[in-house]
């Protein structure tokens, strides 16, 4: 019995976060319904150091999630190389047009905050030097 307790506590865990996984324009739609701008952030989760660590010491943050939650669709194109680690065919195709339209240098980490038409507000070429809190106050600007 515990462990049918432990099996449905996980997979209920596993349906809420499988369900707040949005494609982009569920996202962009997101921003419009709630009046939020997107957060968009090209990772390589696998193999970019930089991107490894903005989102260790910025999104995984409670101070960055609070805000975030509050203010920001947040949206990761993640480009991860090594097998184990690759995405759905949708999502990878998905994140490859956006690599297009926003991100065509190929530049990791690239971070935009954008409105919610999609057009870009703000851009970091490279993993931010501001700190944490500097970082939040230049989203909120």
């Amino acid at each position: 019995m515990k462990n049918l307790f432990k099996i449905l506590i996980l997979l209920a865990t596993f349906s809420v976060s499988a369900q707040e996984k949005l494609t982009f324009d569920q996202s962009l739609t997101k921003a419009q319904n709630e009046h939020k701008n997107v957060f968009l952030f090209f990772s390589g989760s696998d193999w970019c150091a930089p991107c490894v660590k903005f989102k260790k010491f910025y999104v995984d943050t409670e101070q960055f999630k609070t805000f975030s939650d509050e203010k920001l669709v947040v949206y990761n194109a993640d480009f991860p190389r090594q097998k184990k680690n690759q995405l759905a065919k949708e999502i990878a195709a998905e994140n490859g047009k956006l690599a297009d339209k926003y991100n065509s240098k190929g530049q990791f980490p690239m971070i935009l905050l954008l409105n919610d038409k999609g057009e870009v507000i703000k851009k970091w070429e490279q993993l931010p030097s501001e700190t944490l809190e500097q970082f939040i106050e230049k989203l909120k600007s």
